[in-house]
């Protein structure tokens, strides 16, 4: 079973951003199998390596957007992007080190800043995204 579900109340109602962030859930449940079924750390830092690449990349594309739009919010909003992702690669660093394990602790730290990141701040820049003719 999945850990995360994409269901409509995650979208955003602009295709190239709800596909980012489908693929972002995707990558949680990867890694919540590779846990679940106990794979090798090498296979989890793949995913977690993946997955730290592809946050970076969706992020930029908001950002982007942020800036060309003048969204009012965007240094709240990058900000808290930059504090998800220093708290990804520490989490790597101590994860490559063995000094963390993969646990549902980190797992669900994935799941609800991504869920909530979505619903709660991400939709604030949707309608302005969309009123400036992103799909």
């Amino acid at each position: 079973m999945a850990l995360v579900t994409w269901s409509d109340k995650y979208s955003m109602q602009i295709k190239e951003i709800d596909d980012q962030h489908k693929v972002l859930v995707g990558m949680i449940n990867e890694l919540h199998d590779a846990m679940k079924q106990a794979k090798s750390k090498e296979k989890s830092l793949e995913i977690i390596n993946k997955m730290a690449e592809y946050t970076q990349f969706h992020f930029s594309t908001e950002e982007k957007y942020m800036q060309r739009f003048d969204y009012p919010d965007f240094k709240k909003h990058k900000h808290e992007h930059e504090k998800f992702v220093e708290k990804v690669v520490n989490f790597k660093k101590d994860y490559e080190n063995g000094k963390a394990g993969i646990s549902y602790d980190i797992l669900n730290f994935l799941k609800e800043w991504l869920v909530k990141h979505i619903q709660q701040t991400d939709k604030k820049y949707a309608p302005l995204f969309i009123e400036k003719g992103v799909k």
